[in-house]
């Protein structure tokens, strides 16, 4: 039996991007100035980080800031009853590249096409949603990228949903944490054990971290003032879960694939618990040593915070290994 939601598509919606676009991400997720060809737009080999895709479906054509709530508020699944996405954190999403985005939009017609995987009633805790976002050019039918992306709603199950295999998580209060285990059984990518890390990537976060990283078109109040995230138990501002997986994904391209766009093929991580203004962000990065036939090795990874708390846990790339400072 499929679950509730399962196959419907969302209307798609045109998708849009100027360079100035992608130098404001790259610089919000910690993008360096050896780094020019994400930095620099005359720079002969400028380029979309590989990411940036996952910024599209909240930004869509828009220039100027939107609403988060009211867009929110407008999805509906049939078969699942009125849920409020305005109280949704993510819970752990996979890009796959196809093919790299242009540096601009510009002249070309994107659209942003989703479909439901599932949606999961995990009882009292909150409701789990799948879905599937690919970034497609319109008039060609390619399709560039895909993300696979599972969301919780906070404190919105007891519907009669099926649960899926496994059991969300969702602890009380403050101490919310691997807030997601996704609703049908998911395969789990742990560090390699007694091993040291290949390499490292720290990040400072500061106060202001997220009202930069917001600029990209995710104007989530949760990622600004303190209410929201009082309300749902966070005890106030939180920064962008997918700050975090950004931030992630250009540390283990810099010290590993000589942030080089074309090292990177997939990229995936859970949101383990949440990040909040002025974490320090320590990604360890392991490589697997099965390279395949393309090049592109299995490399895992783990981000803490200066606590030690795993802020981003079942970490997993495909990654060509380029950076002398990696060896096996």
């Amino acid at each position: 039996m499929s679950a509730p939601g399962a196959g419907h598509e969302f209307p798609a919606k045109p998708v849009s991007w100027q360079k100035r676009d992608v130098l404001l991400f790259a610089n919000s997720i910690g993008c360096k100035a050896d780094e020019l060809q994400f930095l620099y737009e005359l720079h002969p080999s400028f380029s979309v980080f590989p990411t940036y895709p996952l910024i599209l479906p909240f930004k869509l054509t828009d220039q100027e800031v939107t609403n988060f709530y009211d867009r929110q508020s407008a999805v509906h699944i049939p078969g699942v009853p009125k849920l409020d996405h305005r109280h949704g954190v993510d819970g752990q999403r996979k890009l796959t590249i196809l093919k790299p985005l242009p540096p601009t939009s510009a002249g070309r017609k994107f659209e942003l096409r989703n479909k439901v995987i599932g949606v999961y009633d995990k009882g009292k805790p909150g409701t789990v949603m799948e879905t599937e976002q690919s970034i497609v050019d319109a008039e060609s039918g390619e399709v560039y990228n895909k993300v696979l992306t599972s969301g919780f709603l906070v404190g919105q199950g007891n519907w009669g949903g099926p649960k899926g295999e496994l059991q969300a998580r969702f602890l009380a209060s403050q101490k919310k944490t691997d807030i997601l285990s996704a609703g049908p059984s998911t395969v789990n990518f742990p560090p390699p054990e007694g091993k040291a890390p290949d390499a490292t990537h720290v990040i400072q976060s500061t106060n202001e971290t997220a009202h930069l990283y917001r600029l990209n078109g995710d104007y989530n109040p949760l990622h600004a003032t303190p209410e929201p995230g009082q309300k749902m138990g966070f005890g106030g501002v939180i920064i962008h879960g997918l700050f975090s997986w950004n931030s992630a994904a250009h540390g283990i391209l810099r010290e590993l694939g000589g942030s080089n766009p074309d090292n990177i093929k997939e990229f995936q991580a859970r949101f383990a618990s949440p990040v909040r203004p002025n974490d320090k962000l320590t990604t360890e990065i392991w490589r697997m040593g099965n390279v395949q036939a393309d090049g592109f090795e299995e490399v895992r990874f783990t981000t803490k915070n200066q606590t030690g708390k795993v802020v981003l846990s079942n970490g997993r790339c495909l990654l060509k290994v380029v950076s002398p400072k990696s060896k096996l």
